[in-house]
């Protein structure tokens, strides 16, 4: 059972968990603000990080992330003890992409995809949907419109599920952060990011789509 980071109140109506993309871990400035500021909506808020980015806090070596069926495991372990029809799952990049794929067997009641790694960077012809065209789970990705692992017009392409609903950020790149010159800074389209995910989770109809 990987260590848990949690934020807000324990007695919350709905509790967020989130797992870190790739490279940076769980208390990275990106995850934090997400969490913190879900946090200070009232929701309670786990972060955790998989095993290869817990052995890297330790050592100080930066290692490659664990197969994914070891992903999927870390996943199923960490929110086998919260009551899944109070649990949103999700998470940066491949936290998410993981998240996706564990959503609908779970039963958890949302999922969030910050950043969705859809294809690898320059190789749209090799899309990553996973399970996202099968999906039941509510959900919703926020998405830079130029993020290289997915942009607009790319993603505008691929058959998603009914239940997925993809809300897009101006200029912003694989972490959300915009050209000097487009009119947008990071902060604005971090805020955007949140506002619309406190929305999401905010839904009363937040519920399972039809044949879930």
């Amino acid at each position: 059972m990987p260590a848990l980071l949690v934020d807000g109140p324990t007695d919350a109506a709905l509790t967020v968990c989130l797992a870190h993309g790739a490279g940076a871990p769980m208390d990275s400035p990106f995850m934090s603000f997400f969490a913190t500021g879900l946090a200070a909506a009232g929701y309670r808020v786990v972060r955790f990080e998989f095993p290869y980015m817990a052995a890297s806090r330790r050592d100080g070596r930066r290692r490659p992330p664990d197969r994914p069926d070891g992903l999927a495991r870390c996943w199923q372990s960490v929110i086998a003890g919260f009551d899944a029809g109070r649990l949103i799952i999700g998470g940066k990049s491949l936290g998410g992409r993981i998240a996706s794929r564990i959503a609908d067997a779970a039963g958890v009641r949302g999922f969030v995809g910050l950043g969705y790694p859809f294809h690898p960077p320059g190789r749209p012809e090799r899309p990553r949907l996973d399970g996202l065209a099968t999906l039941r789970t509510p959900a919703l990705i926020v998405q830079g419109t130029r993020d290289p692992f997915g942009d607009r017009r790319e993603v505008s392409g691929y058959a998603l599920s009914p239940a997925v609903s993809v809300h897009w950020l101006a200029d912003g790149d694989h972490g959300f952060q915009p050209r000097a010159g487009s009119g947008r800074s990071l902060q604005q389209n971090l805020d955007e990011a949140l506002a619309v995910v406190l929305r999401f989770l905010g839904n009363t109809h937040l519920m399972p789509v039809a044949g879930r």
